[in-house]
This record gives structure tokens, C-alpha cells and sequence, in this order.
């Protein structure tokens, strides 16, 4: 597997990093979107802790990319990006974060009610069913069972979606569990924020105002610990801006003017 692809030209400025973790290749679509105009990097994380995958983004960053990139973060990489800007100040030369997860724990509480309220009994029974399983240290392909439930959130988390098909590649269920667990105790702990908080770079966080992950748990903490930063709330959006109806638009064009 080709790490990181690219698209467009070169110079390389701008990588995009996917969410999960463990679901690499998601932000495709936003890639092909911009490769006309920017010669865009998406890096894949492949590794099993939050150290890790910093080091990884580093590497790669430092081996692709030509100066100071823009970093684009999606989901989880918008926590990474922040994680990567904030070690390594030389490589990033600005943040957007996109549907990023709140950045403390008492914002998240209810993003799993909101998921599971926007499924039909059918789907609540089928999620609680395989959440059950992942439990199981004996249970078999959790790989697919993760995909599984990816695709059952990306639903609930979707407000209009053009298509709720997936273009990223295999997802790993152990990236998922070992980084998740631990990126979880960082927000937990107050340890996430306190490093967001010694980023240098500008940052934006596009955000959906109907994506269940709450844009006040990204607006609210990190207009408290950065000086340079903002929010561009997009309408009728879900998780997902890309894939929906009356925001894709709108989500491109603001992607657009914060590059250069």
C-alpha cells in the first residue's frame, strides 16, 4: 500500500488525515476534490498507539511534503493533526480541524444517545449486538464487524447524505481499540487539551451543525487555550461534510478560501 498517496503536483502543501483511527483512506473523495488546485498528501496511519501515530505523521510530513504543510483533520485526525502540530511546530503551517470529536469529556456525553436516537430499533439492536461481541477476546473478523458499525453511524451521523458508500480502505480493528482507548484517557485526563493548548499555527474547525459530536465541544475549549482561532459552522451538515446534499458546496468552498 502506497504511503502517503498522492494527488495533483507537486509541491506537496497540503495532507489530509483520516479519522477511525483505523479507517484509512476515507478522505479520498476530499483529495481528488482538490488535486486540481493543490497537490495534496494523504497520509495513512498505520500504527497502534497515540505516539505512534504522531511519529508516523512526522515522518511521512517530513519525507512528502515541501516546507510547512496545511493540515486538514478528519474525525480522530483532527485530534492527530492537533497532537503533530503541536510536537513539531516546523511542519504545519496551519490547522483546519474537521468534524473533529469534543476535546473534553463533559461535551461528549451525549454523542452515543444522538447516534443511537437517529437509528431505527432494528439498527439500535444490531449495534448493541456487535458492541456485545467486540467485548468477546474470542470473537472472530472484528475488522468486519467495525466496518460494519462504521457504516451504521455513518447514517446516524449524516444529516442529507448524496450516498452513505465508503471509499476507504480495510479498516483495522486494533488501530481502532488501542488508540481510541488511549486517545479517550488523553481527553479524560485534561492531557489532550493541555497539549492543543501550545499549538502555534493558526487554526479553523469546520464543523456541521447537525453532526452529533457537538460544535460547542470544539468552539467552546479551544477558543479558551488559542489565540488564533475559528469556527465556520456549516448548515444542514452531518459528520461527514463532503457526502451531504446542501452542504458539500458550501464545505469545498470554505476548505478553498482557507488555503492558499
Amino acid at each position: 500500500m502506497k504511503n502517503p498517496r498522492t494527488y495533483g503536483t507537486a509541491p506537496f502543501k497540503v495532507a489530509l488525515v483520516h479519522g477511525g483511527p483505523g479507517a484509512p483512506g476515507e478522505m479520498a473523495p476530499v483529495a481528488r476534490e482538490l488535486a486540481s488546485e493543490h497537490g495534496v498528501l494523504e497520509p495513512l496511519q498505520t500504527k497502534a498507539s497515540v505516539a505512534e501515530q504522531v511519529e508516523e505523521l512526522q515522518g511521512l510530513l517530513e519525507r512528502h511534503a515541501q516546507g510547512p504543510v496545511i493540515l486538514v483533520g478528519y474525525s480522530w485526525g483532527a485530534w492527530l493533526s492537533c497532537l503533530c502540530a503541536a510536537q513539531h511546530p516546523e511542519l504545519v503551517e496551519k490547522l483546519i480541524l474537521v468534524s473533529s470529536a469534543p476535546f473534553t469529556e463533559d461535551y461528549a456525553a451525549d454523542v452515543q444517545m444522538t447516534r443511537f436516537a437517529r437509528l431505527n430499533s432494528e439498527e439500535r439492536q444490531e449495534v448493541r449486538t456487535m458492541m456485545e461481541t467486540m467485548k468477546d477476546p474470542a470473537a472472530g473478523d472484528k475488522d468486519a464487524l467495525l466496518a460494519r458499525f462504521g457504516a451504521l453511524f455513518t447514517k446516524a451521523d449524516a444529516c442529507d447524505p448524496m450516498t452513505l458508500e465508503s471509499e476507504g480502505l480495510d479498516v483495522r480493528w486494533d488501530i481502532h481499540q488501542s488508540v481510541w482507548r488511549e486517545a479517550a484517557q488523553w481527553r479524560s485526563s485534561g492531557r489532550l487539551l493541555a497539549r492543543v493548548a501550545t499549538i502555534q499555527c493558526p487554526v479553523v474547525a469546520l464543523h456541521g451543525d447537525c453532526d452529533p459530536h457537538p460544535a460547542e465541544g470544539v468552539r467552546v475549549p479551544l477558543s479558551e487555550v488559542l489565540s488564533d482561532f475559528r469556527m465556520i459552522l456549516l448548515q444542514r451538515c452531518g459528520h461527514k461534510p463532503w457526502i451531504e446534499r446542501h452542504a458539500a458546496t458550501a464545505f469545498f468552498d470554505a476548505l478553498r478560501r482557507e488555503l492558499p
